[in-house]
C-alpha cells in the first residue's frame, strides 16, 4: 500500500510517547519536553484561529445554514463567495494531509460496480464547480450476494477513510430553465461536507443531486414477470372478447360483411377481463415503485451513517484537524533532532522520522519534512545551517523562544 501523508495516532498520545521514548529520556527531561509540546501547541493554535477566522468570514456570504442577518444593504441574490475562499480552503485540506480526488477516480467511481448493487448517475452539469478531497486509503474486501442471491462473491475495492466534498450550484435561473423546481438543495449556494468510510466505487453517492436508476437485471426481474403476467391475462380472461371487438370494428370500417353483435354477457366478459388486466399492471408497477424506494433506503442508510459534517462544521473540523498535523509535524522534527543529538539535512531527519515510525508503531508514511521545518525555523527553536543540516535548541533555549513569542503575540 502506498505511503500517505496523513499521521494516524492522536496528538496528545503521540507527545506522550515521544516523551518516553527509550533513547531519548535516557538525556532528555520528559517534562521539559511536554512543556515545549504544549508551548509549540499554543503558538500553532494561535495561527490557525487567523485562519478559521478568514474561512468564516468567506464562506459566510453563501452559507445555506447561516441563522444571522448580514448588516449591510442585504444579501445579493445570488451570491458567489469571496474571493479566496477556495484557495484558502485547500490549503487548509493541504495542512491537513488531505488528496485530491483526480478526475480519473471520479470517472472510475461512475464505471465502476457500486458496492450497493444500485446504479446512481449524477448530473455535473448542476454544478459551478466541485472539489473532492480524500484522507486515508486502504484496500479492503466485502462479500456480495449474486445470481439473485444464491451466491456469495469476494470483491475488493479502495475505501478511503475520509471525504471531503465542495460543491458551488448554479444560479436559480439555470433549474428553472429545466423547469426544475423541487430540488434537495438551494440554488447558487456553496455546501461543503465530510463523509467517512466511503468506497472509491461509490464517490457518485456522496453528490446531493444524486439519482438512483435501474439497473437492466433490475429492470428484466420486474419486466419479464410482468410482460408474462398480463400475457396470461390477455389470453385467458380476454382473449375470445378481443377477437370478438376485432371483428365488431372491422364491420364497422366495413371491412368485414357479417354483422357482429355484441350482447350484455359480453360486455360484463370484457369489463372482467380489463379488470384483471389493469389489476395485474397495477401490481407489477407497485413492485416497481417498491424496489426503487428499497435502493433510496439503502442509499439514504448508508449517508446517514458516513456524513460527519456539514459546511460550517466541516470547516471547524478540518481547521482542528490542519493544525493537530502541524503540531505533530513540527513536534516529531524537533523531536528526532533532540533525540539523534546531531545536526541533520532535511532527507535525513526525513528518513530517520519515517523509519522510527516503522520501528517504533509498525506505521509506514510519506512524513513531510519541508513542513515541518520550515514551521521550526518560522519560531526560532531551530536553526539551518548554509551546509543544509539543521540543529535544534536546546529544550531550555526553545522555551525560552516560544516563551517570548507568545508575550509578544499582543503587544500593546
Amino acid at each position: 500500500m502506498q505511503s500517505q501523508r496523513y499521521i494516524p495516532f492522536r496528538k496528545s498520545e503521540l507527545v506522550k510517547f515521544c516523551a518516553k521514548d527509550d533513547v531519548f529520556i535516557t538525556t532528555h527531561s520528559s517534562a521539559e519536553f511536554l512543556q515545549c509540546a504544549r508551548l509549540l501547541e499554543s503558538l500553532i493554535h494561535y495561527q490557525y484561529y487567523d485562519s478559521l477566522e478568514r474561512l468564516k468570514d468567506l464562506y459566510a456570504p453563501v452559507n445555506p445554514d447561516l441563522d444571522t442577518i448580514p448588516i449591510t444593504s442585504g444579501r445579493p441574490k445570488q451570491p458567489e463567495p469571496e474571493e479566496g475562499f477556495i484557495e484558502l480552503l485547500e490549503s487548509v485540506l493541504n495542512s491537513a494531509n488531505y488528496e485530491k480526488v483526480t478526475e480519473e477516480d471520479v470517472k472510475h467511481a461512475l464505471k465502476e460496480e457500486s458496492l450497493f448493487q444500485i446504479k446512481l448517475e449524477v448530473n455535473f452539469d448542476d454544478f459551478e464547480g466541485f472539489l473532492l478531497f480524500y484522507r486515508g486509503q486502504s484496500y479492503r474486501q466485502e462479500s456480495l450476494k449474486s445470481f439473485f442471491g444464491l451466491r456469495n462473491r469476494m470483491v475488493d475495492f479502495t475505501n478511503f477513510d475520509r471525504v471531503v466534498l465542495y460543491i458551488q450550484f448554479k444560479d436559480a435561473d439555470y433549474f428553472a430553465a429545466q423547469n426544475r423546481d423541487e430540488l434537495g438543495f438551494q440554488p447558487g449556494s456553496t455546501i461543503v461536507k465530510m463523509f467517512q468510510n466511503v468506497p472509491r466505487a461509490d464517490l457518485e453517492m456522496l453528490f446531493p443531486n444524486t439519482e438512483v436508476r435501474m439497473k437492466r437485471i433490475d429492470k428484466l426481474m420486474i419486466g419479464v414477470p410482468a410482460a408474462v403476467s398480463g400475457a396470461v391475462v390477455l389470453f385467458t380472461k380476454l382473449g375470445g372478447t378481443l377477437v370478438l371487438l376485432a371483428a365488431f370494428v372491422a364491420f364497422w370500417l366495413g371491412m368485414r360483411e357479417e354483422e357482429v353483435v355484441i350482447d350484455q354477457a359480453k360486455l360484463v366478459a370484457l369489463m372482467i377481463g380489463l379488470s384483471s388486466f389493469a389489476a395485474v399492471m397495477w401490481r407489477e408497477f407497485g413492485k416497481f415503485k417498491n424496489r426503487k424506494l428499497r435502493f433510496m433506503k439503502t442509499l439514504t442508510d448508508n449517508l446517514y451513517y458516513k456524513n460527519l459534517g456539514n459546511n460550517e462544521g466541516v470547516i471547524h473540523r478540518l481547521l482542528d484537524s490542519a493544525e493537530e498535523e502541524e503540531v505533530k509535524e513540527a513536534m516529531l522534527a524537533y523531536f528526532m533532532l533532540l533525540r539523534l543529538e546531531k545536526p541533520m539535512s532535511a532527507a535525513a531527519l526525513d528518513c530517520a522520522i519515517e523509519k522510527w515510525f516503522v520501528d517504533e508503531l509498525n506505521t509506514r508514511l510519506d512524513f513531510e519534512i519541508e513542513d515541518a521545518l520550515r514551521k521550526l525555523c518560522d519560531l526560532g527553536i531551530v536553526t539551518g545551517a548554509e551546509n543544509g543540516e539543521f540543529r535544534a535548541l536546546t529544550m531550555a533555549d526553545a522555551l525560552q523562544v516560544m516563551d517570548d513569542k507568545w508575550d509578544r503575540i499582543y503587544s500593546y
